[in-house]
């Protein structure tokens, strides 16, 4: 039978502000709708997830009082999602995958002495798509202990000439000087400012000399970004700030302190949600390609090799 309405909210709670933890249901809800919807049995997803009959039950009900809709109809014949619940489920397999990316990539950061693979990456990639890599070579070799260093390119190249890391990821225009390297993925950089800036509402083309003349918000020196970015631009204006990380530009930019360039990779759900407007450019390119490295002659083996056939283009 369906639930009663006493199991469901009226669906005000699910209206009422407050932070987005109160609002979001927690990872082990939205683990055990997607078991739910995998096996079609309340029950059985209690047991795959080691958790009672009861307390499965009771936690989708708390689900379902907490975004307002029923999720499951619940009969003898097993357990069924309702039109909203599927519609849920497709939501909550993303959050559950990204979840389990950063996880891949959170282990990755920790000082390991055991650690057998060594990664060092800028910034870019190391936020947007090594922990994507990291994860899938934790499916295929899930004893292999990994750490990640992360910064700009310039210090990527030191890390791996130094000894202090197997293998590399890269942005910037060249190949540093005694490392080789192969192209793993592309990438383009694009012209994004907040929609109060005056640039949002602009009806042509920026064109590149005025682009080279604004001061912008800026990755440090060192960072692939940049280099791309000056090279393409013969110059750069003096920064109106400088930053240490994607994240943080891409931060100061939503905040309406300036225009900024950055990755397509780094800012997809700001533009979808207008929370960053793309501002076209005339007479440039700024397509680049992302490369992993390693020292000259040590071609990467074992873990390192494996992790490489995983982000090749």
């Amino acid at each position: 039978m369906s639930p009663t309405d006493d199991d469901h909210p009226t669906g005000h709670s699910a209206h009422a502000p407050g932070s987005l933890a109160h609002r979001v249901p927690d990872l082990g809800a939205l683990q055990l709708l997607l078991a739910v919807a995998r096996l079609g049995s309340l029950g059985g997803a209690a047991r795959e997830l080691g958790i009672t009959q009861p307390a499965a039950s009771s936690r989708i009900r708390s689900m379902e009082r907490q975004l307002g809709v029923a999720l499951v109809d619940r009969s003898p014949r097993g357990s069924r999602l309702t039109d909203a619940g599927a519609l849920v489920t497709d939501w909550a397999r993303r959050i559950v995958e990204a979840a389990e990316a950063f996880d891949a990539g959170a282990q990755a950061l920790r000082d390991r002495r055991d650690s057998r693979l060594r990664v060092a990456a800028s910034m870019t990639i190391a936020e947007y798509l090594l922990p994507g890599w990291l994860l899938a070579l934790r499916a295929e070799r899930p004893d292999t202990a990994v750490s990640l260093l992360a910064g700009n390119s310039t210090a990527v190249a030191a890390l791996l000439l130094s000894g202090e890391a197997d293998v590399g990821f890269v942005e910037g225009l060249t190949v540093p000087s005694g490392l080789d390297s192969a192209v793993v993925a592309h990438d383009r950089l694009i012209v994004v400012t907040a929609p109060s800036h005056p640039w949002a509402r602009r009806r042509s083309p920026l064109a590149a000399a005025e682009l080279a003349a604004t001061a912008l918000i800026l990755r440090e020196e060192g960072s692939g970004t940049r280099q791309v970015l000056e090279a393409a631009l013969g110059g750069l204006a003096r920064p109106l700030i400088e930053l240490s990380s994607t994240t943080a530009v891409k931060a100061a930019a939503v905040s309406g302190a300036g225009p900024a360039v950055l990755s397509e990779l780094a800012v997809g759900d700001e533009l979808a949600l207008r929370r960053l407007i793309r501002v076209p450019v005339n007479g440039i390119a700024l397509a680049r390609d992302l490369r992993a490295v390693w020292p000259t002659g040590h071609r990467p083996t074992g873990p390192a090799r494996d992790l490489l056939s995983l982000t090749r283009v």
